[in-house]
């Protein structure tokens, strides 16, 4: 078995297919809502319209479904 670097999943390179792997392909980024351009992690005295979510998808849950699938890719591939 090998490890996948995106999802960290094991899996069996003869199983490896264009749907296997469900992962973001961005940051899980804190954004505040005032200028919607500013990225930093969020501090105990940061607003509380500060906002934690996927970049790529707005999914607010660190441990969201990935909103992307492609092939598993391992860490020995380049």
């Amino acid at each position: 078995m090998i490890i996948c670097r995106r999802c960290k999943e094991s899996y069996k390179p003869s199983l490896n297919n264009s749907s296997a792997c469900r992962f973001h392909p961005s940051f899980f980024v804190c954004r505040r809502h005032d200028d919607q351009k500013r990225y930093y992690e969020l501090g105990p005295d940061d607003p509380p319209y500060a906002a934690k979510f996927y970049d790529c998808c707005g999914a607010e849950e660190p441990e969201a479904p990935g909103c992307t699938t492609n092939f598993h890719v391992s860490y020995d591939d380049a």
